[in-house]
């Protein structure tokens, strides 16, 4: 199913593809009204083994918390120290790293959003940055693979370029579950809006999920504004897992993992911006429905009306 975009493409996507099996009527059923959730905060290292053992470790807190999805961030299976050291331990989904995920999923009966894993890629030099869905039986669900690339100029920082080993995706993805239907990004997807207007208007989803490792000077500049403005436009939950702290000699993420309601208030977050541990919530989709009820509409049917008249 081909999408174009409205009024303007995103970057690097001259259309999309609507990657959910659901592609006609949406429904809620399986969501009940109020669930509860989690979003992680971690600083994952080169070490695999490492990074799956405070995984491990949260995922039991969460369990013993009660939530029912719990939410990593970008990364956090493996973050590089040298260049090539990504494309090195890249995997196809049904190898034993991506498995060892799943495993503990259906070992702890939650449901996990594993956001930027180094799925192997088209060719020897590239991978795909892929948010993959698990539900709780351990199945995987669906999965998103990263559309707007990180290839910037951080001011006083550094330059990065992740298409030089990272290729871009170009399916949208949502997926009904337990908490909601749930709309699947990643980390850079975060600036720019018509992928979350198209998840909300066209997809339905109400509840987005923003797995990331922003860098520290793009997060204290942005990084909870642009959260909270995803929320309060497209009336949806949003669930955004961070990276945390300085993974090795060259690298340092913002922190500050954050669970925001329809409203754009916050109403989880780790009580330490750069701590490891997790943050839980309930999701009321009844919320979802007041918000959207209490706020004008005519500027969301206008929007909704557009996407819909401009795509196939």
């Amino acid at each position: 199913m081909s999408l174009c975009l409205g009024p303007r493409n995103l970057v690097r996507a001259p259309f999309l593809r609507y990657a959910s099996r659901h592609r006609a009527a949406f429904s809620c059923s399986m969501a009940t009204t109020t669930a509860r959730v989690g979003v992680v905060q971690m600083t994952s290292t080169n070490d695999l083994d490492a990074n799956y053992s405070t995984c491990s470790r949260l995922v039991k807190e969460a369990a013993a918390a009660g939530v029912k999805l719990l939410c990593f961030p970008e990364n956090f299976s493996f973050v590089s120290a040298k260049d090539g050291d990504s494309l090195k331990i890249a995997e196809p989904l049904d190898g034993p790293i991506m498995q060892r995920y799943c495993s503990l999923a259906r070992e702890s009966n939650m449901w996990l959003s594993l956001g930027g894993f180094q799925e192997k890629g088209p060719d020897d030099v590239h991978l795909c940055n892929t948010h993959v869905l698990v539900d709780d039986s351990g199945k995987i669900r669906n999965k998103y693979q990263k559309i707007h690339l990180f290839d910037v100029d951080v001011p006083g920082n550094m330059v990065y370029k992740e298409s030089n080993f990272t290729a871009a995706g170009d399916k949208i993805a949502v997926e009904d579950s337990p908490v909601g239907r749930l709309g699947l990004t990643v980390c850079y997807d975060l600036r720019f809006p018509e992928l979350y207007q198209l998840l909300r208007f066209q997809h339905q989803a109400q509840v987005l999920l923003v797995p990331s490792a922003f860098t520290k000077v793009t997060g204290e500049a942005h990084w909870e504004i642009l959260l909270r403005a995803r929320a309060i436009e497209t009336q949806c939950y949003v669930i955004a897992a961070a990276q945390a702290g300085r993974h090795n000699e060259k690298r340092e993420s913002y922190g500050d993992s954050l669970i925001i309601d329809p409203w754009g208030t916050i109403i989880a977050r780790l009580p330490h911006r750069l701590s490891t541990g997790i943050a839980v919530a309930d999701i009321d989709l009844s919320r979802i429905d007041s918000v959207r009820t209490r706020m004008p509409i005519s500027e969301h049917r206008r929007f909704s009306s557009c996407w819909k008249s401009s795509c196939i």
